[in-house]
């Protein structure tokens, strides 16, 4: 479950100049069927601080590849059985966990040789004739280019991570929430076991915000959600904001009566916290309803329709029998009663 302060950070980061840095020096492979070009381009590389490989054909290049991914490398053009355009063609056609720079090091010149070397999928070409303040140049130009990608797909990654996220509380929003727990309940019809969803929201919210505010409302809602995130304790439970103060538990493989376990862990848990305000100390409540689908469903039951409107009637029945409880019911499937606020249903707008 993300955190209101890791989906802050993402949000502030995401708005950053993008930084050319690493966090950690790259590997660099050097590859050359010469021993002694092998020596000194090694120590050169090795000096500005480089984690260094080296191997002595285009074959060990792609096994040390497989064994120690390499962000740079630098192979000789002419080598035997497999020359530099070939380990340069092979490597962008293998799965990286980043972009591999390439550099093509040759004795030729030719303009022929170098384009030839580019359309194989090179970055830079450079001659063994080049001199050693610039081909250290041309490292720390990789190194730029390697972080740049860095930090593009790291904030991509933040990004992704907003787009699922409630800017709020920091927990999974809506469309995650519909687009997960969909495929959960298709693979429990595929492969059995259960899914438990529980649906809550904190008993007389209008008061609250009336009463102290809506910043106290928002903090209410936020001290929820951590009292959630301390009751879940696997990586599969998680829990998403569906707007306002209405708030989705998923529970992956739980079955109804460890559900309400769990549920009552959370309403308890909730009741027992209080938050702090200018107004002195404000203790709130939430009511509970709990659905689940599971190996007794029918094939063709289980949608996230009749799932969560299950789910929906249950914590309707828990507010009209008094607020603070849990109520739980049959499985989706088998004839789950009709939702009676069914004007009001969280599903209809989905």
């Amino acid at each position: 479950m993300q955190s209101e302060d890791s989906i802050i950070e993402a949000s502030d980061e995401s708005t950053q100049t993008l930084r050319l840095d690493l966090p950690h020096a790259p590997r660099v492979l050097i590859v050359d069927d010469d021993p002694q070009v092998l020596e000194r381009l090694e120590e050169m590389v090795a000096a500005e601080g480089y984690d260094v490989s080296t191997a002595t054909s285009g074959a060990a290049a792609l096994i040390a590849l497989e064994e120690f991914p390499a962000s740079i490398v630098i192979t000789d053009l002419s080598m035997p059985a497999m020359n530099g355009m070939d380990l340069c063609r092979l490597i962008r056609e293998r799965p990286s966990p980043g972009y591999v720079y390439i550099v093509l090091l040759t004795v030729k010149d030719d303009e022929k040789d170098i384009l030839a070397g580019l359309d194989a999928g090179a970055d830079d070409y450079l001659s063994k004739r080049t001199s050693a303040a610039l081909f250290k140049a041309r490292l720390r130009s990789a190194r730029r280019i390697l972080a740049l990608e860095h930090s593009l797909t790291d904030a991509l990654e933040k990004k992704r991570q907003l787009a699922m996220a409630d800017a709020l509380t920091g927990v999974y929003n809506r469309r995650y929430f519909m687009r997960h727990l969909g495929r959960e309940i298709k693979r429990t019809q595929r492969f059995g076991g259960n899914v438990s969803l529980l649906l809550l929201d904190v008993d007389h919210f209008k008061r609250i915000n009336d009463t102290y505010g809506h910043a106290v409302g928002d903090i209410v809602l936020r001290k929820l959600t951590k009292e959630i995130a301390k009751c879940l304790r696997r990586e599969t439970d998680w829990c998403a904001r569906l707007g306002g103060d209405e708030f989705a538990v998923v529970l992956e493989g739980t079955k109804p009566a460890e559900a309400r376990i769990c549920a009552e862990k959370v309403r308890q848990a909730i009741a027992d916290a209080s938050v702090d305000t200018p107004s002195g100390s404000v203790r709130f409540t939430v009511s509970i309803g709990i659905g689940g689908c599971g190996e007794n469903t029918h094939k063709n039951a289980g949608t996230i329709q009749e799932l969560v409107e299950l789910a929906d009637a249950n914590l309707y029945a828990s507010k009209a029998g008094g607020r603070n409880r849990v109520t739980s019911a049959s499985m989706c499937g088998h004839g789950a009663r009709a939702n009676p606020r069914a004007a009001h249903s969280m599903v209809g707008s989905w």
